[in-house]
């Protein structure tokens, strides 16, 4: 009998969900199982996690297979009509060991609008990683044209303050030097209920509370919510990492507005300029759509420009791929290789700006976390390999030798 295992498909959220469902799993007692945590971005997500079971099947024949995440949430008679699928949980369920353990209804999948709350189970670490995610909401009320997750996810729910803390320091006791702060829309955290902080107040009451926590982050923000007490991290705290995520997705005003985004080019680029102002060494990386539907050349090249006008450095780029169930799907779209072309053009200019950020830090000095053997990631999320000994978990100065633009990462010796 082999133990049970869990197969994560999309976010850093369900790498994080995925260990709790591994926790309940193995609590439950459950043998010759392999649960498949799903996303459902794209159309194309849910062709992968199909193909993903089918390949799992195969090389398991005797294994349980049960279905959760996005996917099985929102196409649940999808995934329950595979030969191969034993159960489908939906996402208020994929967390109750009971659930996972029980052989009864083939689909339990709840109607996840009618989830008010959240209660995240507790992890003692995440595997193989000194990094650790928490989660602080789930769930979006926002209707962005282009995405389907709020439907997946539910209303936004925050994670009560008291549990986070007490989450961040049991992930410090075990040996987790950094923590990342993750959800679905961090930035909407205190928003559905009264009395609860706002982002920045949850950091630093965090920060506060866990004296010894090396090093926090924040995943993806929305320009649009990002409090003031954000930039007073970046002001004043060092254990406030450098490095901001930003929810972006195009840099052209009507773009963003058929996307129903809530922020304008010129909103994205002040939040910028005022979190380098707090932290003049701060990088930022954003998401960017290329070839959103009714996008024109002079659209595209709006958000091109500002790869390098903004100071872009980490990039996650994604092609324009149509879901079914969201208002863009209705739009006029534009052709597919030219989609593919400006995806490529995107990234080439991601690349060219991290290129040229690696080479502005040779002769500089980086705090690593170390990773694992030799490798680590520096304040400004950048890779980081070593070439002395040093234990994993540990932060170590090191002092920037070479750039390894080919690999993308940094060179780093001993510092004097």
């Amino acid at each position: 009998m082999t133990a049970p295992r869990v197969v994560t498909l999309g976010c850093r959220l369900n790498t994080l969900e995925s260990e709790m469902i591994r926790d309940g799993a193995l609590a439950a007692g459950l043998e010759d199982t392999i649960i498949v945590n799903t996303c459902a971005v794209t159309s194309e997500a849910e062709r992968q996690a199909r193909q993903s079971i089918r390949k799992l099947a195969r090389e398991n024949p005797s294994a349980r297979i049960i279905v959760t995440g996005c996917a099985a949430q929102l196409s649940p008679q999808t995934f329950a009509d595979m030969d191969e699928v034993t159960r489908v949980l939906g996402n208020a369920e994929k967390l109750d060991a009971n659930l996972l353990a029980d052989d009864g209804a083939e689909i339990v999948v709840s109607d996840i609008m009618d989830a008010t709350t959240i209660e995240a189970p507790m992890i003692s670490g995440i595997s193989e990683r000194t990094r650790a995610f928490v989660q602080v909401q789930q769930g979006c009320d926002h209707r962005c044209t282009f995405c389907i997750i709020p439907f997946a996810r539910g209303r936004n729910r925050s994670v009560a303050p008291a549990r986070i803390v007490e989450q961040v320091r049991t992930l410090v006791a075990t040996g987790h030097g950094e923590v990342v702060l993750t959800g679905v829309d961090v930035s909407s955290y205190g928003h559905d209920a009264a009395g609860v902080p706002a982002l920045g107040q949850l950091a630093r009451q965090i920060l506060d509370q866990v004296p010894g926590l090396l090093r926090l982050r924040i995943t993806s923000l929305d320009p649009a919510a990002i409090d003031d007490g954000i930039f007073e991290l970046l002001a004043h705290e060092p254990r406030f990492m450098p490095h901001l995520h930003l929810s972006l997705q195009a840099a052209d005003d009507m773009v963003l507005k058929r996307m129903k985004r809530r922020h304008s080019r010129d909103d994205a680029k002040a939040v910028i300029e005022r979190a380098r102002a707090a932290r003049p060494d701060a990088v930022f990386g954003a998401d960017l759509i290329a070839g959103f539907p009714t996008e024109t050349d002079a659209m595209f090249e709006n958000t091109l420009a500002a790869i390098e006008e903004f100071g872009l450095t980490y990039l996650h780029v994604f092609p324009y791929s149509p879901r079914p169930g969201t208002a863009a799907e209705k739009m006029p779209r534009v052709p597919g290789e030219r989609v593919k072309e400006r995806a490529a053009r995107l990234r080439a200019a991601g690349d060219k700006q991290m290129q040229q950020y690696l080479m502005s830090r040779v002769g500089g000095l980086a705090q690593v976390l170390i990773e694992r053997d030799h490798r680590g990631m520096s304040e400004h999320f950048a890779p980081v390999e070593l070439t002395f000994d040093a234990p994993i978990g540990a932060i170590v100065e090191a002092r920037i030798e070479a750039a390894d633009l080919k690999q993308g990462r940094l060179i780093a010796g001993l510092a004097a």
